[in-house]
């Protein structure tokens, strides 16, 4: 069966046409599995079988295979959109799946007789124009409310047919009491009258408000000469809410006139790529692709599905396209540019933080839906990350902290399933170390931590964190060897200063993304480290104040310090206090004693 497969598919290698299309992979059971694109069907589909390939799940991918077949089309704009409407028809197993869009609002026009405006999460009406999709249900309910402040659309659902209004077949409502609605359903608004304000809706609706503008301009002034002062009164409320709106609507470029806009962040599980419109150099629409990654897809293969999506929603591009990197994609009257600098800039960036925004806000949903799903994920991030052999559920890490090399301590943070177990944490005062050397410090205290979780038959740490570089790391291993764990306890050590990642025996670092995952874990439990550190080491030093300039003095010891210290609050106010203050807690003669120590103790 296998040979079968093999040789039926370096057959249609063979008969592949040079020509852009689309391909679809089957299993054995004759499921689709997989769905792309192409510029030239024969080199891209032989490369899957004459290629070694990193992925673990492109090899899965290719050994599933047992027939391939393939659509020819005009161009590989087609080809996108054809991708987009068959993944989105079969959602093949290995294909990134986007997250169904009914979740996020449009705004429905309808063609019927005397259209509705009205705002929906489905596209079910299909003799229907559709605005969107828009990010947030309050930007929909903004731009209706700003329509019917304009417009006396109907809201009923009526079949208003011209027969059904000569023949009185219907009745006015509340709405036209109210001055809502001019009451087309028994022929007090003319059809045409009716259009013309659907025509300016759908102006507004596309981010074109000039001629809206000035069309209420003209009425106004119209009115205000024939003396109608109270319907120019009615239309310059309705010019003031529309120039209130186009002045809340958002940043405008208009040197740049119609673009696209798109950006790309990602993590190892999901894509996010933002896309923002903008008409006549105004942003009018904004919406983030959400995309289950399924074979480490990179960020130019999530940009390609969200293109087919962007292009089934919006049927063709604007005549600029700004992104974040250069693609290899040529589309008939379509420039792709990639700005570094200027107004264009600004725009990208403007995408990136809407993706960036995005990102964060669903990654903190899946955790407060199912923390242990995102903590496992974060794990499996940071073993590949640091080339572990298992899940880091436990890890460790160490930081030193002195002041000029007096009262040393070394603190040790642990966090299980990537969440800090306050509970764990340990301080070490160091006891084998003279003045301030970090490096052995750190030795003594990683022997002692390992040493005692030895001694009870406590569960080692999965992985070692050291706060610093090569010299820090190298006495955690020291202390490791010495306890015979170098090949059972991983350590890595980072550096404050560009951040890198130094592992045992390596002399270069790596460089972690700063958006991974696995650097902002270490990266936290290094600042917990050091802030745990930092508050033992404040009071170990306010303690020895005590030691050494109160419970020195003779007939002071530690009780008496401490009620001295709560009742003044400091060894200077205990010196500047009256003999009568002092005595009220030791007795006269100790008060006096006390104070005459500690004004020779100032000089």
């Amino acid at each position: 069966m296998l040979n079968d497969a093999a040789e039926n598919i370096k057959q249609k290698l063979i008969t592949l046409p040079s020509k852009p299309g689309i391909y679809q992979y089957f299993d054995e059971d004759g499921v689709i599995i997989y769905v792309g694109k192409a510029r030239n069907l024969k080199k891209r589909v032989s490369s899957y079988f004459h290629k070694e390939h990193d992925s673990a799940k492109l090899r899965l991918l290719v050994r599933k295979i047992v027939n391939i077949e393939t659509m020819v089309v005009n161009s590989e704009f087609d080809a996108l959109l054809l991708e987009n409407n068959l993944i989105k028809q079969y959602q093949p197993r290995y294909n990134v799946l986007l997250k169904d869009d009914k979740k996020y609002p449009w705004i429905c026009v309808t063609t019927e007789p005397f259209p509705r405006i009205f705002s929906t999460r489905s596209r079910d009406i299909k003799a229907a124009e559709y605005f969107g999709p828009y990010p947030s249900s309050r930007m929909v309910k903004a731009l209706i409310d700003i329509i019917r402040k304009l417009f006396t659309l109907r809201t009923c659902k009526l079949n208003l047919t011209e027969d059904g209004i000569a023949k009185n077949r219907f009745r006015s409502c509340l709405e036209q009491q109210l001055g809502n609605c001019l009451a087309p359903c028994i022929g007090l608004q003319a059809k045409s009258d009716y259009n013309e304000m659907i025509a300016s809706a759908r102006m507004i609706l596309k981010g074109n408000l000039r001629p809206v503008i000035q069309q209420l301009k003209t009425n106004m002034l119209q009115y205000a000469s024939e003396l109608e002062f109270e319907k120019a009164q009615k239309v310059k409320d309705k010019l003031e809410s529309l120039t209130m709106y186009q002045a809340k609507s958002g940043v405008t470029f208009e040197k740049l006139g119609n673009v696209d806009v798109f950006s790309v962040v990602a993590d190892s599980d999901y894509g996010f790529v933002n896309f923002l419109r903008l008409l006549n150099g105004a942003i009018i629409q904004g919406h983030t692709f959400e995309l289950r990654k399924k074979m480490d897809e990179t960020d130019t293969e999530l940009l390609m599905v969200a293109f087919g999506e962007f292009l089934s929603l919006n049927g063709s591009f604007a005549p600029l396209v700004l992104l974040p990197f250069a693609v290899d994609i040529e589309i008939p009257s379509v420039k792709f540019e990639t700005p570094q600098k200027s107004d264009k800039k600004q725009l990208l960036d403007l995408s990136l933080s809407n993706a960036r925004q995005f990102k964060a806000e669903q990654s903190k949903k899946r955790e407060l839906i199912d923390p242990e799903r995102h903590s496992k994920r974060i794990m499996q991030t940071m073993m590949t990350d640091l080339h572990l052999g298992k899940l880091p559920e436990h890890i460790e890490c160490f930081d030193n902290s002195n002041l000029q090399g007096t009262d040393p301590v070394a603190s040790c943070v642990v966090f299980r399933n990537a969440k800090a177990a306050k509970s764990e944490y340990r301080i070490f005062n160091i006891k084998t170390v003279v003045g301030s050397d970090d490096f052995a410090s750190m030795t003594e205290a990683v022997t002692r931590r390992l040493k005692r979780l030895q001694d009870e038959n406590l569960e080692l740490p999965d992985l070692l964190i050291v706060d610093g570089g090569k010299g820090q790391l190298s006495a955690a291993v020291e202390a490791l060897d010495y306890l015979q764990l170098r090949h059972i306890v991983p350590v890595i050590g980072i550096a404050k200063r560009l951040e890198e990642i130094y592992f045992p025996g390596d002399t270069l670092p790596i460089y972690i993304d700063k958006r991974s995952e696995t650097l902002k874990l270490i990266q936290r439990m290094r600042d917990e480290a050091h802030r745990f550190g930092i508050k033992h080491h404040r009071n170990k030093r306010s303690k020895n104040l005590i030691k050494t300039e109160l419970t020195t003095i003779a007939g002071i010891g530690k009780v008496l310090s401490e009620k001295l210290l709560v009742q003044f609050g400091s060894v200077e106010s205990i010196r500047n206090a009256s003999i009568d203050e002092i005595s009220a807690i030791t007795g006269n003669k100790k008060a006096l004693e006390l104070q005459l120590a500690l004004q020779k103790l100032k000089k």
